[in-house]
């Protein structure tokens, strides 16, 4: 009898083994001084995240010439880093620093502009582990920050380490890695609150193990923790002034350009399309029309400086993305030459009207505002004549 070892496939893999290639390589081609328990340099953290312009890293090694070893044969002579952070490089810098003085770090910013992206790289290239994470909700409780009890063993043996089951912060604690918190801002203000004394003592008392030692789990160095936070959400508590003193703040805002937003836009829809094994089938120029509607309306003024009432609903980059992942596979399962353009008034309308059905009437003012200026005015503008043609779908 054989045992199939082989691992199930995964939708989503964390970005250590994603981008693990990656980080082997970076590792060993900047030697330079990193603090305790990092597995990059912070200047290599910041190279892994904003990627090396374009340019082939030599691996050192290979710079002296030097022949391969056997165990490192998988090892490139020379490396791309991809750019995986579309925003400012000092920012990403400031992020970094933080974390290398061992102080909490918190991303906030509206929905869908890469905090909790950000966050995932930054404790990948850290710690190598990107996983110890809590998720943050109006259900979350102390004990899922600090810890609990495996109830049939303290049942059995009474308060123990064995019947301890430690929460992601105090296995991060532990380890001297990086803990995150998601949505640090959904937890009700007693349950934000019982992060004051691991940031500020970097430890957790366990009063029921008081009788070993002092009952305590102390950080090793290097851990911290990296927060999110909403900015414009609902269903958010406010921090108290205690914690909010015990982070650094990081404001992550949405993509200032129009063609980097399209690229980024292109690159996530079309690795969301390979897991499901379906081909990417969007023009160009339809994307860059969705991308600006997008910012059009999360504006609330166009490129050409017309005025554009915004939807209550956050118009977010995540959501352009979903949209173009679903314009493609509408063409990859239901083939039959429908231009994926046709397709646009329908999902736009299905984003906007998600927090308010009113939304639905802006998007309409929209369409009879900048749509309509846009493919009467431009003459080459031929995609936002065929969007303006389609306004029935918008129902009005």
């Amino acid at each position: 009898m054989t045992t199939d070892t082989t691992a199930p496939a995964r939708q989503v893999e964390p970005a250590e083994h994603v981008w693990a290639a990656e980080l082997d390589f970076l590792a060993a081609y900047d030697a330079g001084p990193r603090p305790t328990g990092w597995r990059l340099t912070p200047r290599a953290v910041v190279t892994f995240i904003c990627g090396s312009d374009g340019e082939a890293l030599a691996h050192p090694s290979a710079a002296k010439g030097a022949g391969k070893s056997a165990g490192a044969s998988a090892t490139p002579a020379e490396l791309v880093i991809a750019r995986k952070f579309v925003g400012d490089r000092d920012l990403v810098e400031r992020c970094v620093v933080t974390l290398a003085g061992e102080r909490g770090l918190l991303l906030v910013g509206e929905p869908g502009t890469a905090k909790s992206m950000l966050s995932e790289l930054l404790s990948a290239a850290v710690s190598g582990d990107s996983t110890r994470v809590v998720q943050g909700t109006a259900g979350s409780t102390e004990e899922q920050l600090k810890y609990g009890w495996n109830y049939a063993l303290l049942l059995a043996q009474g308060p123990s380490e064995q019947a301890l089951v430690p929460s992601p912060v105090m296995a991060a604690m532990r380890a001297g890695a990086v803990a995150r918190v998601e949505e640090i801002t959904r937890c009700l203000p007693e349950v934000q609150d019982a992060l004051v004394s691991v940031l500020s003592d970097r430890r957790i008392s366990v009063p029921e193990l008081s009788g070993e030692r002092d009952g305590a789990v102390y950080a090793a160095p290097g851990f911290t923790v990296i927060a999110t936070a909403n900015l414009r959400d609902r269903g958010v508590s406010e921090m108290s002034a205690a914690l909010k003193r015990r982070f650094n703040f990081e404001t992550i805002g949405p993509i200032g350009s129009l063609a980097a937003e399209v690229s980024l836009v292109r690159d996530q829809a079309k690795a969301a399309l390979a897991r499901v094994d379906a081909p990417y089938a969007v023009d160009d120029a339809v994307l860059e029309v969705l991308v600006t509607a997008f910012r059009d309306l999360r504006n609330g003024r166009s490129v050409e400086g017309w005025d554009v009432e915004r939807p209550s609903t956050v118009m977010s980059t995540a959501e352009a993305v979903s949209v173009t992942t679903s314009l493609a596979l509408s063409v990859a399962y239901f083939p039959g030459g429908r231009d994926p353009l046709d397709l646009v008034p329908g999902h736009l309308i299905g984003v906007v009207r998600k927090d308010d059905p009113a939304d639905a009437d802006r998007l309409l003012a929209y369409w009879d505002g900048a749509v309509r200026k846009r493919a009467q005015e431009d003459a080459a503008a031929k995609s936002w004549r065929r969007l303006w043609e389609l306004r029935d779908v918008l129902g009005g």
